[in-house]
C-alpha cells in the first residue's frame, strides 16, 4: 500500500536543536526513520497515530499541547490512522 508523505518543515537548526513542524494529512507517513537525537514531541491538534516499530505496531492518541519525548535511536514509522489531519512540533536536543 502507498501511502501518501507527511510534509515537514524544518524551523530551527543549531549547536542545541532542530526543530521541524509535521502535517500529516489522514493515512499520511513518515517512512521507516531512526532518531539521532532524543526528542520531544509537541502536538499542535489532535491525533490518532499508528506507531510501526521493530517491537511491534503501537495506537497513540495525540491530545493537543501534551507533550512526550522518546531516546536518541528511537526507529519506527509514524501513520495517521484517524480521519482528521493533525500536526505535532518535534524538538530534537543536540
Amino acid at each position: 500500500m502507498t501511502r501518501p508523505q507527511a510534509s515537514s518543515h524544518r524551523q530551527i537548526d543549531n549547536d542545541q536543536v532542530v526543530v521541524t513542524r509535521w502535517g500529516f494529512p489522514p493515512e499520511a507517513e513518515t517512512g521507516w526513520h531512526r532518531h539521532d537525537y532524543d526528542y520531544v514531541i509537541v502536538p499542535i491538534h489532535d491525533g490518532k497515530m499508528l506507531l510501526e516499530t521493530p517491537e511491534g505496531n503501537h495506537e497513540v492518541m495525540l491530545q493537543e499541547g501534551v507533550c512526550y519525548n522518546r531516546v536518541e535511536g528511537t526507529e519506527h514509522n509514524v501513520i495517521n490512522i484517524g480521519e482528521k489531519a493533525f500536526s505535532f512540533v518535534e524538538v530534537e536536543l543536540k
